[in-house]
C-alpha cells in the first residue's frame, strides 16, 4: 500500500479519498475549507493537513481535485504550495477539469524537481465517485502513469492513458462537447412530449431501449419530468468545461457549432437563476421560452 496525499475535498474529492483509505491506503487530506478535512478524517480515521504543503510531506501520490486552473495553480506552486514538499519520484495526479495549458504549464514544473505529473480528468459525476466507478483519462509519461493507475484503481471503472501531457484535458473536453449535445436533445425531446400531451415516461420507456438511449435519458428523464434539478453536476462548472472547449478549438482549429450554442443555452439558465441546478436543466430553458 501507498502513502497518498489528496487534495480537494468537494463532492467528488471526498468520496474517492475514502475509497483510497479503504484500500488500504495510507491518506492524508487536505481542503482549502479545513472543516471539511478534519471531517474526513474523523470518518476515516486517518490524517488532514492545513496546506498542501504540509499534506504531501513524504508522499509517494498526491491526487488533486479542485476546481479551475487557478485553484490547482494554487494547491501546486502557490505559497505553502504542494511542489515546494514533494520529494523526487513523487507522482502527481490531478483529477481537476483544467485547459491542457495549465497542464503542461504543471508538467513542465514538477519534472524540473523529477517529480511526475499526469493529468488524469474524470467523468461520472457524483455517483461514479460515490460509487468507485469513474472513468479517468490520462495524460503524461507512460512510466508514470503505470505506477498512478494502481492507485487510481480504488474509484475507477477504466482508466486509460490517451497520449502525451494534457491529453487527458483534451479527452476530457471531447467528453464535455458529447454530454453538451445530448442533453440538449435530450431536453428538446421531453419538452416536445409534453406540449405534445404525451406521457414521457412512456415515451422514455420506448426510445431509450431504441438508437435515441443514452446515459443522461436513463439517468436523468425522470428528474427532468419531475423538474428537479438538484442531481449532479452544475451548470455554472459546465460553462466552465465548456468556455475550456471553445478556447481549445479556436487554437486546434476544430469547429464546435453546437458546443458553441449550448454553451449560450447554459449562460440563459444561469440568468433565471440556475447556476447551481445540475447539466439537465436545460429544459427549463426550454419550458421557460414556451
Amino acid at each position: 500500500m501507498a502513502k497518498v496525499a489528496f487534495l480537494g475535498l468537494g463532492v467528488m474529492g471526498y468520496p474517492m479519498a475514502g475509497h483510497l483509505k479503504k484500500a488500504g491506503h495510507d491518506v492524508t487530506v487536505y481542503n482549502r475549507t479545513t472543516a471539511k478535512a478534519e471531517a474526513w478524517a474523523k470518518e476515516y480515521d486517518d490524517a488532514f493537513a492545513v496546506t498542501p504543503a504540509e499534506a504531501v510531506k513524504d508522499a509517494e501520490f498526491v491526487m488533486a481535485c479542485v476546481g479551475n486552473d487557478d485553484d490547482l495553480r494554487g494547491v501546486c506552486i502557490g505559497a505553502d504550495g504542494a511542489f515546494s514538499n514533494m520529494s523526487a519520484g513523487t507522482v502527481f495526479v490531478d483529477h481537476t477539469t483544467v485547459s491542457a495549458t495549465v497542464t503542461r504549464e504543471l508538467y513542465g514544473l514538477a519534472a524540473e524537481q523529477n517529480v511526475s505529473f499526469v493529468d488524469a480528468p474524470i467523468s461520472g459525476g457524483q455517483a461514479g465517485a460515490e460509487n468507485g466507478v469513474l472513468s479517468v483519462m490520462c495524460g503524461g509519461d507512460a512510466d508514470a502513469f503505470e505506477k498512478a493507475a494502481r492507485i487510481i484503481d480504488a474509484y475507477a471503472k477504466i482508466c486509460r492513458l490517451i497520449g502525451e501531457s494534457g491529453a487527458g484535458q483534451m479527452t476530457k473536453m471531447c467528453n464535455q462537447i458529447a454530454i453538451a449535445g445530448v442533453v440538449q436533445g435530450l431536453s428538446e425531446a421531453l419538452h416536445f412530449a409534453e406540449k405534445a400531451g404525451l406521457d414521457g415516461r412512456a415515451v422514455v420507456e420506448v426510445i431509450s431501449k431504441g438508437a435515441a438511449g443514452s446515459w443522461q435519458m436513463d439517468n436523468r428523464h425522470q428528474t427532468m419530468l419531475d423538474d428537479q434539478f438538484e442531481h449532479g453536476f452544475a451548470v455554472d462548472w459546465m460553462r466552465k468545461d465548456l468556455g475550456i472547449c471553445l478556447d481549445a478549438a479556436d487554437e486546434t482549429g476544430a469547429s464546435l457549432p453546437l458546443t458553441a450554442l449550448v454553451d449560450q443555452y447554459y449562460k440563459d439558465v444561469q440568468n433565471i437563476g440556475g447556476g447551481r441546478w445540475d447539466t439537465s436543466s436545460l429544459i427549463k430553458r426550454l419550458r421557460a421560452l414556451s
